[in-house]
């Protein structure tokens, strides 16, 4: 089936609000195995949402709108959907409780203009809205399906796993089974070019590669009559990427790479230590970022200047006047440094220049990650020849995390 996505909001236009439900809708429903076919943006103008409906339905057979479903007299989303659809709106005493009851958990009265949220079109399918005030729903006429959910991202993701999801799959004609999996270590084109004898000539199972930041993503996808085909089709595909590109895959369950960092850490009972210099405490903020880190990391040193590496980590004067503060030396000695003061199992740092400074006869994007676990020490050497700071630091943490990976996996 073929999808549009309208989202609505005068915001959205003025660069006010950044439009992530999209992004959100549109990889749900791809996966799912819709064909998404148009991104739409408009304004809360009656008017022009109306024309945008017709433009969408002219093409697709189901819109899903987001925003435009608040309590304000210029929230007219399903208003406009209801007449477009020819469907009176009617008072749904459902929603009228669950409103009375979220105000009274606030310990307020409800304002009056709230009521307009209970209208609904007659024949709709009402998704309630436990995460707030807007219900969603789905109205259906002559084989077209427009789906109205709420703007705040929060509220919309919630509505969608919580009741849109389970409505859609009544309209999926074959069995949808996916695998999402991560890789760092290795750009989309070549990974693309590893894969190139998997790639060419496919039908069914596919593989779709994706670029993120400092990463990619494979999906390998599968629609068969039932899902123990599918599923069998998808672990095949799955096999055969192993085979080819397995040391650059950190997971097979769409997982981020500092979950995956934090599972094997507790499954091994292993303490981590980590001292920083230009990533500034995002490896340890990644770490943290994860519930139950508390079991896992021992410290973490935030040394950015040279007398700190000395006095705080014990990094040897002479080490960094000989070899330099971005060098290899130094960060296995910041590593050493760390293990020993934090008294962890394993210590991970990082010196190197994220941008847009550095030293003659070094370049921007270059770093060092030292390690240090048990008796052992060393690093890996870091070059994104980029002179991009935030990138720079936030691919830098990411290695970081790869580094701990290869280490302990």
């Amino acid at each position: 089936m073929k999808a549009s996505i309208l989202a609505v909001g005068t915001e959205l236009l003025f660069g006010q609000t950044v439009n992530t439900n999209a992004a959100f809708l549109s990889e749900n429903l791809n996966l799912m195995g819709f064909d998404v076919m148009y991104h739409f943006v408009v304004g809360d103008n009656p008017l022009r949402l109306k024309e945008k409906l017709a433009d969408a339905f002219a093409d697709t057979d189901l819109v899903i709108l987001t925003g435009g479903l608040g309590p304000t007299q210029d929230d007219l989303t399903k208003e406009m959907v209801a007449e477009y659809m020819g469907a009176e709106m009617y008072l749904d005493e459902n929603v009228v409780a669950d409103l009375k009851a979220f105000f009274e958990r606030r310990g307020g009265d409800m304002p009056e203009n709230n009521m307009k949220q209970a209208y609904l079109p007659a024949g709709c399918t009402p998704f309630y809205n436990a995460s707030g005030t807007a219900p969603g729903l789905a109205l259906k006429k002559d084989g077209k399906i427009a789906i109205c959910l709420p703007g705040p991202p929060r509220e919309m993701k919630w509505l969608f796993e919580n009741g849109v999801r389970e409505y859609l799959q009544q309209f999926m004609e074959k069995k949808m089974v996916y695998r999402v999996i991560r890789t760092i270590g290795i750009g989309e084109s070549d990974l693309e070019m590893q894969l190139m004898p998997l790639i060419e000539g496919q039908t069914d199972p596919t593989i779709a590669t994706y670029a993120k930041e400092g990463e990619c993503t494979l999906r390998i996808a599968s629609q068969r009559d039932s899902e123990a085909e599918a599923s069998a089709a998808v672990d095949d595909m799955t096999a055969r990427v192993k085979a080819i590109a397995g040391e650059y895959i950190y997971s097979y369950e769409n997982e981020d790479l500092n979950e995956v960092v934090v599972k094997l850490l507790k499954e091994k009972g292993l303490k981590i230590a980590s001292a920083e210099s230009c990533t500034g405490g995002l490896f340890a903020s990644a770490i943290t970022d994860v519930a139950g880190a508390s079991e896992v990391l021992s410290s973490s040193y935030v040394t950015y200047s040279v007398e700190s590496k000395i006095n705080e980590l014990g990094v040897p004067a002479e080490t960094i006047e000989r070899f330099g503060v971005v060098s290899k030396e130094t960060a296995e000695a910041m590593a050493v440094g760390a293990k020993r003061r934090a008294g962890a199992d394993i210590a991970i740092s990082i010196t190197g220049f994220a941008g847009p400074e550095f030293d003659p006869g070094q370049e921007a994007g270059e770093a060092y990650i030292g390690y240090a676990m048990g008796d052992i020490k060393g690093h890996f050497e870091v070059h994104t020849r980029r002179n991009i700071r935030e990138w720079n630091r936030r691919y830098f943490m990411l290695r970081m995390l790869r580094a701990v990976y290869l280490l302990i996996r």
